[in-house]
């Protein structure tokens, strides 16, 4: 795996509303994967916004190590997988980061007001691509 900075074309997919899959950590140890939003920072940090009541917010809470998967929309073996962990916390009271999120994959605002949302920036500290994104520094 490699290091950030990711290439290019790299972050021109990160950038694009695609299937994501987040995994945490449980107490036990064991892994648990979950779809989710992501949203691609300027920074090379990754968003993700979940309900707060969440039991993913709890596990990565308590173990802030995450991988993320990305598949390409238009070609699920182009895949990047993001390895990192949780490097900053906020309370989503306004819905802004939510809403971004909402905007990029819906095109519209999120529809559910009610429930408080938490929001995380995760910081990658390792980097993997395949297919069309094949990350060249990788062995054989």
């Amino acid at each position: 795996m490699s290091k950030p900075p990711l290439p290019s074309e790299a972050v021109a997919l990160l950038r694009e509303p695609n299937p994501c899959v987040i995994t945490t950590l449980r107490s036990d140890g064991a892994p648990v994967s979950t779809a989710t939003w992501y949203l691609w920072q300027d920074d090379g940090r990754v968003l993700i916004n979940m309900d707060a009541a969440r039991v993913r917010v709890r596990h990565l809470r308590r173990d802030p190590r995450v991988s993320l998967t990305v598949l390409s929309s238009s070609d699920w073996y182009t895949h990047i997988s993001l390895i990192g962990k949780v490097v900053e916390w906020r309370e989503d009271t306004e819905m802004a980061d939510i809403d971004a999120l909402a905007q990029l994959y819906l095109g519209r605002l999120y529809p559910n007001r009610e429930r408080p949302r938490v929001s995380c920036l995760i910081g990658v500290e390792r980097w993997h691509g395949w297919g069309a994104m094949k990350d060249n520094d990788q062995v054989g």
